[in-house]
């Protein structure tokens, strides 16, 4: 495949991820933030297991746990703590600063070359984010702060070290390996804090399907094989379309309407999206030991 189909791939999945707050307001039981991040990891990583028949090798259970906790124990919890203390807008605009996290950090632990254009794309984009989406009259709770923050810190460090810890299998089998592994981490901790689900409607089971095998199977497949062929610095200025898409989604389904200043942070996310990618360049090799 070309790179620009490479791209757009990668573009694709936090594009879908931007329908994950219209689904589980919508479609899904409240108040089950934790449960909610479980089913969508575990039963999804499972079947891809069963698919790839491939485990993962017993030398690399402790960096699987470790990018499991990442990318979607800690990132899940941390976004849904967030989202219940902060406003929206808030809890987005906090996350937005990501990419900036993952340019710094690709540059320290993959050695990869930090260019301007891309530097000026990831600052701009926090600012196009919060026109999209922030409320100038909500009031920030520190204890969202820091879980939103750590949301983005947590994901970012995950971006960066599914690269340099890429084993030698495909990409869908990586997806699987890391989705259980994060699934199976939530797992103790939702059945610990959460009552059990009520019985589930039709809808709810829908938004579950959504989530597991839309939102996590395919969009995270096309994310790690982003970060795999194009490294991370190419990819992560894709994460504010997310917001842009949750702000879409509401205007064209739930009939919300958009400000002038919404719609010029729509047109600045996209500008810093499209010209915020780097030169292609091979960055440090990842590490390869044999699975």
């Amino acid at each position: 495949m070309s790179r620009h189909t490479d791209l757009a791939l990668a573009a694709l999945a936090p594009a879908i991820w931007g329908s994950s707050y219209i689904v589980t307001t919508q479609m899904l039981p409240d108040g089950y933030p934790l449960t909610v991040a479980m089913l969508r990891a575990l039963p999804t990583g499972i079947l891809l297991m069963l698919i790839t028949r491939r485990l993962p090798p017993l030398d690399w259970l402790g960096k699987l746990a470790v990018l499991g906790a990442l990318n979607f124990s800690i990132f899940w919890a941390a976004l849904f703590l967030a989202a219940y203390r902060l406003p929206g807008g808030v809890a987005a605009t906090l996350g937005a600063i990501q990419p900036l996290i993952v340019l710094l950090l690709a540059r320290a632990v993959l050695g990869s070359a930090l260019h301007l254009r891309g530097l000026i794309a990831a600052i701009v984009g926090i600012f196009g984010v919060a026109l999209l989406v922030l409320d100038p009259a909500a009031h920030p709770d520190p204890i969202g702060i820091l879980a939103a923050l750590g949301g983005a810190v947590s994901m970012a460090c995950g971006v960066v070290l599914t690269r340099k810890w890429q084993p030698p299998v495909p990409a869908l089998t990586f997806t699987a390996w890391q989705l259980t592994a994060g699934g199976l981490l939530l797992l103790p901790v939702a059945l610990a804090f959460e009552p059990a689900l009520p019985p589930l409607t039709a809808t709810n089971i829908a938004g579950f399907l959504w989530l597991g095998l839309i939102g996590a199977a395919l969009t995270y497949f096309f994310w790690f094989r982003g970060i795999e062929r194009l490294g991370p610095a190419a990819i992560t200025r894709f994460g504010f379309l997310s917001p842009l898409t949750a702000v879409i989604l509401g205007w064209a389904l739930l009939g919300e309407r958009l400000s002038p200043a919404q719609l010029s942070g729509a047109v600045i996310v996209i500008l810093c999206v499209a010209l915020g990618g780097t030169p292609t360049q091979r960055s440090a090799q990842p590490d390869r030991r044999p699975a």
